[in-house]
C-alpha cells in the first residue's frame, strides 16, 4: 500500500460510522451502529488472494455490522476505493459478492468509490449471458471527480472533508500553490469549527495535510503554521501534531540527510507508542521501509 492507500485505510477504520452515515441514508434506521464494527481484512483476503488480482488494488474492506433486528443479526459491507481505471473491475466486485455471500450467509451490500480523474469511466454493474444463463449483478458507487465543491462544503458529516480533499486533488494539476494553500486554509478552518470530536479532526487534519501536498515546501511549512492558529490548545494534540511537526522538520531540513532521518525517527517513535498502526502502515505513512521501523523499535525496547 502506498501513502494515499493508508490514509484511506485509516479514514475507513477510524471514522466508520460516518463513513456508514455518509453514504447510505438508512444507515441509522437499518444499523445498530453505536455497536461498532468488526473489520474483515483478514477474511476478504483469503477469499480474494491478491495473487489472483491482474492489476494492484488500491483499498478494500469488509465491514461487520450487527443491524436493529436483533442482538446477533448482522450484515456484510465491501467497500473498494478504486483509483485507476480496470476493465475487469465489475468482475471483481461481482467475485467478490459471491464468495462473501458463500462463505457467510449474511445480507451483503457493496459500494465502490472512485477517485481517478476520468469521468468517463465508471463501472457500477456486472453482466454475463451465455446459452440463456443471464446474470446482472450491479453495486453502489461513488464518483469524486463528479461531486460539487458546494454540496459536500454544506454537508455536516465529516467525511465530506474527505471527498472535498480527494476532489482538490484531482483538480491539483489546474491550482497553483498559492490556490492550493488558500483552499486547505478554508478546508481546514472551516473543519475546526464544526462540532467533532478532537480525534476525528485529529484524523480528518491528517488526511488533508498528507494526501493533498504542495509543490513547494515553503508553502507547507506556512500552512502548519496556520494550522497552528487556528488551533488555540496546543497540548495534548496527539498524531496531528506529529504530523503538522514532520512536516515543519521536512522543509526545515530539504536536502539535508541527517536532518530528515532524525525527523522521519522522531515520527516513527510516537506512531508506534501511540500503538494506532502496524510497522508496514508506519513505513508507509512516513516513507521508509519496514525495515527501518523495525530497527527504531528495537532502539525503544518494544
Amino acid at each position: 500500500m502506498n501513502r494515499d492507500d493508508t490514509l484511506w485505510k485509516g479514514i475507513l477504520e477510524n471514522l466508520c460510522e460516518d463513513f456508514l452515515r455518509f453514504f447510505f441514508q438508512d444507515a441509522d434506521n437499518v444499523l445498530n451502529i453505536e455497536k461498532g464494527f468488526k473489520f474483515m481484512d483478514k477474511e476478504l483476503e483469503q477469499l480474494f488472494p491478491s495473487e489472483e488480482i491482474e492489476a494492484p488494488k488500491f483499498v478494500d474492506k469488509l465491514v461487520k455490522v450487527f443491524t436493529k433486528a436483533g442482538k446477533e443479526e448482522w450484515i456484510l459491507v465491501h467497500i473498494e476505493v478504486q483509483g485507476y481505471n480496470d476493465k475487469n473491475f465489475s468482475k471483481r466486485m461481482f467475485t467478490y459478492f459471491y464468495r462473501i455471500l458463500d462463505k457467510y450467509g449474511k445480507p451483503l451490500t457493496a459500494i465502490a468509490i472512485f477517485t481517478d480523474r476520468n469521468k468517463r469511466y465508471h463501472p457500477s454493474v456486472f453482466e454475463y449471458e451465455f446459452l440463456g444463463t443471464k446474470n446482472t449483478f450491479s453495486f453502489n458507487t461513488y464518483k469524486i471527480i463528479d461531486q460539487h465543491e458546494a454540496d459536500l462544503t454544506k454537508n455536516e458529516n465529516p467525511i465530506s472533508v474527505v471527498i472535498l480533499t480527494v476532489l482538490l486533488a484531482l483538480k491539483r494539476k489546474k491550482l497553483n500553490d498559492e490556490d492550493l494553500f488558500n483552499l486547505k486554509y478554508i478546508l481546514a478552518r472551516n473543519l475546526l469549527k464544526r462540532k467533532i470530536e478532537r480525534k476525528k479532526i485529529d484524523d480528518l487534519l491528517i488526511f488533508l495535510h498528507q494526501y493533498l501536498r504542495f509543490a513547494d515546501s515553503e508553502y507547507s511549512i506556512k500552512f502548519d503554521k496556520v494550522i497552528e492558529e487556528l488551533t488555540e490548545n496546543k497540548r495534548n494534540m496527539g498524531i496531528r501534531e506529529m504530523v503538522l511537526d514532520r512536516a515543519k522538520r521536512e522543509g526545515n531540513n530539504a536536502g539535508k540527510k541527517e536532518g530528515r532521518e532524525e525527523s522521519q525517527v522522531s515520527i516513527i517513535k510516537n506512531l508506534l507508542l501511540s500503538n494506532r498502526f502496524t510497522t508496514q502502515e508506519i513505513a508507509n505513512f512516513t516513507e521508509v521501509t519496514e525495515g527501518f521501523v523495525l530497527n527504531v523499535m528495537k532502539t525503544m525496547n518494544l
